[in-house]
């Protein structure tokens, strides 16, 4: 096993030393993350559609509720492709509910909080924050 391979969501091994996101081609990570306190959705829920996993840092923040927003603008263009779009960030299931109500989202947030991160980091899209 590789020393900087850390155990991660579902049992899988998430290589700490990875900083990009992955490549095209590149076979994407299964993973299954809560969308409400009693639903888990899976990647492989999608199997035979293109997903779109639109991952960001958190709920509520100004950008962030920008972008979902857009997104969510723009769902009729997504499935016109056939392709499902779902949102993943740290933020809890509970959380998740109250912003995709008020913004009035139509599309599933799911839950990358338990351990914090570890979807974001098997697709190498987990950015670290500093404080200073």
């Amino acid at each position: 096993m590789d020393p900087r391979a850390a155990q991660c969501c579902n049992g899988a091994m998430v290589n700490q030393a990875m900083s990009t996101a992955l490549q095209a081609g590149v076979p994407a990570p299964t993973f299954s993350l809560r969308a409400t306190p009693d639903q888990i959705v899976s990647l492989s829920d999608f199997k035979g559609r293109p997903v779109i996993l639109a991952f960001y840092p958190a709920d509520w923040s100004p950008v962030c509720g920008d972008q979902m927003a857009l997104y969510n603008e723009l769902l009729g263009e997504f499935r016109r492709f056939n392709a499902e779009l779902v949102g993943i960030s740290v933020d809890g299931a509970w959380c998740h509910l109250a912003f995709a109500h008020d913004r009035h989202f139509h599309f599933p947030l799911l839950a990358d909080f338990e351990p914090k991160g570890c979807v974001a980091r098997l697709y190498g899209v987990e950015r670290e924050v500093h404080h200073v």
